[in-house]
């Protein structure tokens, strides 16, 4: 249900940008497929986890998190009178799932615990808006983009090995890309690049349990794209 979804967003994305291209303008859509490197969860404060009597703000240790493959789309356009510049919607999904570990708890004006704690699966998609700015030098075009982005993440922790049941929290948040890459356009209009791109946000995890942590991840993606 989920994929069907994120490919469901990148179809409307891609339709809704097209559909309003100024006449002139150079338009694009592309794939994209790489790996996504997290840093781990930082900044984390918890409560009711994993029952209800953990105590508000309770601060955790970093989490870390698993390298992921990342898969997704583009659909963007260049201006007719600034052909350096652009906008470009995308949207991609990626399972950096939270790794077994031993984690350290302290609870406001309590002591430290540290316990083994279980992993738990977790999915992000996450949907941009990218200011973007090229250069071009005959078939090679170097690009840089940032914009505003919103990540839907869902964290499925495994309890079920604790004797309880497992717990299923969801966040949905804003926060930030940023990327750079070079495209070559080996027909007039085929391109492959490859890219870089970082995301950054606070995740905000609610209802039953409450978790807050920063989210950083590096991405190296690679993909092809035709240009109308």
């Amino acid at each position: 249900m989920t994929r069907c979804k994120t490919v469901i967003i990148s179809l409307s994305l891609g339709v809704a940008l097209l559909w309003t291209v100024p006449a002139g303008a150079e338009p694009y859509i592309a794939g994209q497929v790489g790996a996504a490197f997290p840093q781990s969860l930082s900044n984390v404060q918890m409560s009711r986890i994993p029952t209800p009597t953990t105590p508000a703000d309770t601060k955790s240790s970093d989490l870390a998190l698993a390298n992921s493959g990342v898969y997704g789309a583009k659909a963007g356009y260049y201006f007719e009178s600034l052909r350096w510049l652009g906008i470009e919607g995308e949207v991609f999904q990626l399972s950096p799932n939270v790794k077994q570990q031993t984690v350290s708890e302290t609870p406001p004006g309590g002591a430290t615990t540290t316990t083994l704690k279980p992993g738990a699966n977790l999915i992000v998609n996450t949907v941009v808006l990218n200011v973007v700015a090229r250069a071009q030098f005959d078939q090679w075009e170097p690009y840089v983009g940032v914009g505003p982005a919103g990540f839907i993440a869902q964290l499925n922790m495994k309890y079920r090995e604790l004797g309880r049941e497992p717990l299923s929290i969801s966040s949905g948040i804003l926060g930030v890309n940023v990327e750079a890459g070079l495209r070559y356009r080996f027909l007039n209009h085929l391109a492959v690049f490859g890219e870089w791109k970082f995301n950054h946000a606070r995740f905000r995890f609610d209802s039953p349990a409450h978790i807050d942590a920063t989210y950083n991840v590096h991405f190296l993606v690679v993909g092809v794209g035709y240009h109308f």
